[in-house]
């Protein structure tokens, strides 16, 4: 009988340690398996950032190097010029990348390193207590902003991809989402395709995923769903931003 389906080999068995409904655990599966359809998977190094991203890093079975907050650009820097033969990513939320390490994110980007950041936008802080981030929407509450997010005091949410696509170095911008099987399906070749980047033209790709954290919104989790598609989507379009032109990967 032909297999049509099986665990990705790039990850382990044991369950993962993410909360019920993240969208994080869905993500991670779908890097697994662009790894395992790559066959890179001696080659990755995943640098991982400090919140609910760091839980990623216990479900892959390959070299993984915890970085300080906000320092996984930095750090995935270093490691690609003195590996440059690695496939190297950085995994952050958007507290980690939007926030703390935005300086590190904008200029890595600037630079065009020659990696891939791989960005999961959940419009919260989940780990820490559901504090408002910079991504999160107007009106939306939080721990840190009981009345829900006020422009004149906080400012508008962060759009990465938008920032980003306006700089010259940067080969591949694109947002996603996991809300359901189709987009679920583009979010796996958007992660394929930025790896495939870095493989063969050695360019910077970004990868922003809209993610549901039903922890950090006080949400069951099909709501947290709801909320991907009813409020963040509107925010945060989908689509990519910036591709290689041609015939380049």
């Amino acid at each position: 009988m032909k297999t049509l389906y099986e665990h990705p080999k790039s990850l382990f068995t044991q369950a993962n340690r993410f909360c019920p409904g993240c969208s994080h655990a869905t993500v991670t599966k779908l890097i697994g398996e662009v790894i395992d359809e790559l066959g890179i998977e001696s080659k990755i190094i995943n640098v991982l950032a400090i919140g609910c991203a760091g839980l990623h890093g216990e479900c892959l079975n390959v070299d993984v190097f915890p970085a300080l907050h906000g320092r996984a650009p930095a750090a995935a820097t270093g490691i690609k010029r003195v590996r440059p033969d690695s496939i190297v990513y950085a995994y952050q939320g958007d507290g980690d990348l939007a926030s703390i390490g935005l300086c590190e994110t904008i200029h890595t980007a600037n630079r065009g390193e020659r990696f891939t950041t791989i960005f999961i936008n959940n419009a919260i802080y989940g780990m820490t207590g559901g504090q408002m981030a910079p991504t999160t929407l107007i009106g939306q509450k939080s721990t840190t902003s009981p009345n829900g997010r006020d422009a004149e005091t906080a400012g508008s949410p962060l759009k990465m991809c938008e920032l980003i696509s306006q700089l010259d170095a940067p080969q591949y911008v694109a947002r996603f989402a996991v809300n359901n099987v189709p987009n679920i399906l583009k979010t796996k070749a958007g992660i394929k395709k930025a790896f495939e980047i870095q493989m063969y033209n050695n360019g910077y790709a970004f990868v922003e995923i809209l993610s549901a954290c039903p922890t950090g919104l006080g949400m069951s989790p099909s709501a947290a769903i709801n909320f991907v598609e009813q409020k963040m989507m509107p925010v945060y379009p989908l689509g990519v931003f910036k591709e290689p032109k041609g015939d380049e990967k």
